[in-house]
């Protein structure tokens, strides 16, 4: 708890309610997810999520108003963290698990920051650069994820934004013609430039070449280095939180080896996990993590996410750490932002 702020918390059973049942409409996938946590678990999770899913509609789903958007979204989260929160449902709700947790305000701003650079379009020369960009959109995600299962040691968190990362390169790599549609890019413009190929022109007209294939492949290629990077901080989480996250790791990884059975085709056809494969993945997640053992000395972050993990190192925590039990739940979270992008390009197309 930080010092200063009052013994109570600030959000009612009836402000809790409003998370869940905006996440009900809202995000189906975690709420149907969350109705297997115990009690201790959901109420947290469903409003950290929920104002995650608020901030994301307000700034990706009206590109006219992102701006203002975002500079309400600023205000809100600051007076979050100063314990004067907004007196709405979900604000009051977030000020109590940022509190709790002692989760470092550069990191709900970092992921803000990644929304605004989606809603200017901005664009990417190098794989350093779009790592830069997943660190803040997901990265941010899987350090917070850390945070909340009592993990702060460095070098698991550095492996927590590793995940997060790997799996934004992975969605990059499914989304690219959808992208193209709604005129952005996130492939590295320089590895586009290589092959060739002009970033406006495949913005003006998305269509799949042998050539692009080529450098959707060296994205996965990059986020598989990620991925295997990332087993030894799975390796050191508690024991009951290792086979959610790891299922995560597989599973995003398979939406890369669904491009690749497509030939690297992401612009023609969108790549889909089967449900069978999924089954198979979780199962495999399972045992994958039994006897785990992680290495005596963890590799340093990606430069473009030490930032996250200086924060949280900044950052202690004034109580003591929650029950296993109760820290097993919230890897449910690293599935729902991750899953964004499903949920917007459904919207649109009701198969």
């Amino acid at each position: 708890m930080q010092p200063g702020w009052p013994e109570r918390d600030f959000a009612t059973p009836a402000d809790l309610a409003a998370c869940r049942a905006l996440l009900r409409t809202g995000s189906r996938t975690f709420f149907a997810a969350s109705l297997f946590l115990p009690d201790a678990v959901r109420a947290p999770a469903c409003a950290l999520y929920a104002f995650c899913r608020l901030a994301d509609d307000a700034v990706d789903l009206d590109p006219a108003t992102a701006d203002a958007a975002l500079a309400t979204l600023y205000r809100r989260l600051e007076r979050a963290y100063a314990g004067e929160p907004e007196p709405v449902p979900v604000d009051r709700a977030l000020a109590d698990v940022v509190r709790r947790y002692a989760i470092p305000r550069a990191l709900p701003e970092a992921l803000l920051e990644g929304f605004a650079w989606d809603a200017a379009g901005r664009r990417y020369a190098t794989l350093a650069e779009v790592e830069t960009y997943g660190a803040r959109v997901a990265g941010t995600v899987g350090a917070m994820m850390a945070m909340l299962m009592g993990v702060r040691e460095p070098g698991v968190l550095a492996r927590a934004c590793d995940l997060g990362v790997a799996m934004q390169l992975s969605n990059i790599a499914r989304d690219v013609g959808e992208d193209a549609g709604r005129g952005r890019v996130y492939l590295p413009l320089g590895w586009l430039a290589e092959a060739g190929i002009d970033a406006d022109a495949l913005v003006r007209s998305p269509a799949f070449t042998p050539k692009l294939g080529g450098v959707v492949r060296r994205l996965l290629e990059a986020a598989d280095v990620l991925y295997r990077r990332a087993e030894s901080g799975i390796a050191a989480l508690p024991a009951g939180c290792r086979t959610g996250i790891m299922a995560a790791r597989l599973l995003y990884a398979e939406i890369g080896r669904e491009v690749e059975r497509n030939g690297f085709d992401s612009v023609s056809q969108r790549a889909v996990v089967p449900a069978g494969r999924k089954l198979q993945l979780l199962g495999r997640a399972a045992g994958a993590v039994v006897g785990g053992r992680p290495p005596r000395r963890q590799a340093p972050p990606l430069e473009a996410t030490r930032f996250l993990v200086e924060a949280v190192a900044a950052s202690p925590l004034q109580q003591g750490p929650l029950h296993i039990a109760d820290r097993a739940g919230w890897v449910i979270g690293l599935f729902e932002r991750l899953e964004r992008r499903d949920r917007l390009a459904r919207a649109g197309n009701p198969s």
